[in-house]
This record gives C-alpha cells, sequence and structure tokens, in this order.
C-alpha cells in the first residue's frame, strides 16, 4: 500500500471538531464539521490518520485563536486560481474584530465589478477562521452565505469583538 499523500488530525473547537489536512508542503485545508474534501477544492482526497509539523502549527494557530491569542499563520498550500487566491489573500488583510463587503473585497483586489466572483471564491476559502472569510458581510450589512453556518459566521464575528490577550 503506497504512503498516504494527505495526513489529517481532528481540532476540537466552539464550532464543532474541524479537521486540518496537510502534504509535506503545509496545510492544504480546513474542513468544517460533515464537510467533505471538495469544500477545500480537493476532491476525491484521501487523508490517512496523523501527525506533522504543519497540522501542529495549524492546531496551535486555532488553539490560540480560540483562546483570544495571537496567532502565526501556519504554512499553507494554496490550491486555486490566480483570482481565487487573490481573494483569499484580500480576506487576510481584513482586521479582527472588522468587516467589509464583497464588494470592497473586490475593490481591493482591483475588480470592482467582480462581486459574485468574489462571493464565490470565498465561498471556496480552504482555510476557514484562519483566513477570515467569516468577516465578508453584505452590503446591506447582513449575514450571507458561510460554509460552517451562519450561526458559526456569527459567532467568530462576536467572537472578534473581545479583545486579544497579551502574549505571556
Amino acid at each position: 500500500m503506497p504512503a498516504c499523500q494527505f495526513v489529517q488530525t481532528l481540532v476540537p473547537t466552539p464550532l464543532g471538531v474541524l479537521t486540518l489536512v496537510s502534504d509535506p508542503d503545509g496545510l492544504v485545508g480546513i474542513l468544517w464539521p460533515g464537510a467533505r474534501p471538495e469544500s477545500i477544492g480537493r476532491p476525491g482526497l484521501l487523508a490517512c490518520t496523523g501527525q506533522g509539523p504543519h497540522l501542529d502549527a495549524a492546531r496551535l494557530a486555532l488553539e490560540n485563536y480560540f483562546s483570544n491569542r495571537p496567532f502565526e499563520m501556519p504554512s499553507l498550500r494554496v490550491a486555486g486560481t490566480d483570482f481565487q487566491k487573490s481573494v483569499w489573500e484580500a480576506l487576510k488583510k481584513v482586521p479582527r474584530g472588522e468587516t467589509r463587503t464583497y464588494a470592497q473585497i473586490a475593490a481591493m483586489i482591483g475588480k470592482p465589478s467582480a462581486v459574485r466572483a468574489v462571493a464565490t471564491a470565498i465561498g471556496k476559502n480552504p482555510f476557514p477562521v484562519l483566513v477570515p472569510c467569516h468577516r465578508v458581510i453584505g452590503t446591506d450589512g447582513g449575514l450571507h452565505g458561510f460554509a460552517g453556518g451562519l450561526p458559526a459566521k456569527e459567532w467568530l464575528l462576536g467572537w472578534e469583538k473581545t479583545p486579544l490577550v497579551s502574549p505571556a
């Protein structure tokens, strides 16, 4: 039997158990409870359960996030189109505790008329929580579409209103 190309581990969070998936070069995705590998752009992905440095780094980042502490971004292996990658990079620039609209994200990447395409790319974000797609709202100020469910999006936005804990 060939060695596993991907390794996965489970991480309990206040929003349920997330599945972290990595390959030898970095984290390839974070899956919400019940999500399928297609949701991180990896159809048919088979992963062995295990540990590794990229999973450890991602677990620590999530533990710090959910403990209200600053975190370092783990090494990400981003699979997507150039457009998707530009959207996901823009998401990282939205400060904690703040929101942006889909139109504002489209403007940030220099494609102000691509609001629907931006929304689609955000919906395919393979790194929820760490790449904060939950910080994007509708122009009406409402919460729209979120792979983890709108209650999770609302919870994350509320959580981020709490000040960060200083590093020890």
